[in-house]
């Protein structure tokens, strides 16, 4: 069955998503649209001869016409963050980005599901929300996907297990204010508390958990890589591309992605993460997984956080 994939940005993210799709069997057509004609021709080419050893695969470089039958659209364009630059200091220049886009790409593609990677990401979803007359349920922003990936592998490195044993999510913006709900984190099953302390008993762990560290390092990873290399963009590519694998599934699957709130946990109008059932059909709903009260404070405070800066960007 035809499977097309369409990204827009063919910078770091765009373009390594790109790749990273060539691998794998998800889609059997990608294009990669970008204003700068010459780069993502280039990025194109560079791909497709690495294709030549698996099953036929087809990438082109196009336009937004050439987005028309994508079951998936990837919006990835924007200004990417500086070394020491937020995420949310990005915001008016990728909303006008947006502002710019939305339009053109849901002519050509009105029957796509949407996935929102460009910065801050829960903002740009939000707007990319109210703006483009598409269904909510067909709108998805990558939001803590990236974070959650980052905290299950500081936590398999810290318990010596693997990745997929690791039952643990951050929540709220994709930035400074996401926390980790440790009440609903578990190890196979075992609340992660009881975990730690059954590894101690037989001597398995070298330290105990520090969740404030674990939470720190979620904050600072994205800006620690950007400081080493300029640029973050394989573990947020992997992490799109196993949720379009989701979006093109037989069955939904459990995962935090930024949609927009209505009532869940007090909060309303605007984009944040918590734990959503997404699948073919796009979001089918919220799962409302009891938090503690401090929990919640975090969740709202962080809704706060993201509201204010809708309030002072033009959309």
């Amino acid at each position: 069955m035809s499977r097309k994939i369409t990204i827009i940005g063919a910078g770091s993210v765009g373009s390594t998503i790109a790749y990273t799709l060539s691998n794998d069997d998800i889609a059997s057509e990608v294009v990669l649209i970008d204003i700068k004609k010459n780069k993502v021709e280039g990025e194109v080419l560079d791909i497709m001869q690495g294709t030549s050893f698996r099953d036929p695969i087809s990438i082109v470089a196009g336009d937004y016409a050439d987005a028309a039958g994508s079951d998936i659209v990837i919006i990835t364009s924007g200004i990417a963050r500086k070394p020491g630059q937020s995420r949310l200091e990005l915001v008016q220049t990728n909303v006008n980005i947006i502002k710019e886009i939305a339009p053109k790409i849901v002519a050509a593609a009105p029957d796509a599901l949407y996935i929102i990677v460009s910065n801050p990401v829960d903002i740009i979803t939000y707007v990319f929300t109210k703006i483009s007359g598409l269904p909510e349920h067909r709108i998805i922003g990558s939001g803590t996907l990236l974070d959650t990936a980052r905290l299950r592998c500081a936590l398999s490195e810290h318990f010596m297990v693997g990745q997929k044993n690791m039952h643990a999510y951050v929540f709220g913006e994709h930035g400074d204010s996401s926390f980790i709900p440790w009440s609903c984190a578990v190890v196979s099953g075992v609340q992660i508390d009881e975990y730690s302390n059954i590894m101690a008993s037989h001597g398995l762990l070298d330290k105990p958990l520090d969740k404030e560290e674990m939470t720190s390092y979620i904050h600072k990873s994205g800006g620690t890589i950007i400081a080493n290399k300029g640029a973050t963009y394989y573990a947020v590519s992997v992490s799109v591309c196993r949720l379009c694998a989701v979006l093109l599934s037989a069955e939904d699957s459990i995962l935090t992605i930024s949609s927009m709130m209505h009532g869940e946990y007090g909060i309303e109008d605007v984009c944040i993460s918590t734990l959503t059932l997404v699948g073919p059909n796009g979001i089918r709903t919220k799962v409302p997984v009891r938090l503690t009260e401090e929990e919640t404070q975090k969740l709202r405070d962080s809704a706060d956080k993201l509201k204010e800066v809708i309030q002072s960007i033009n959309i």
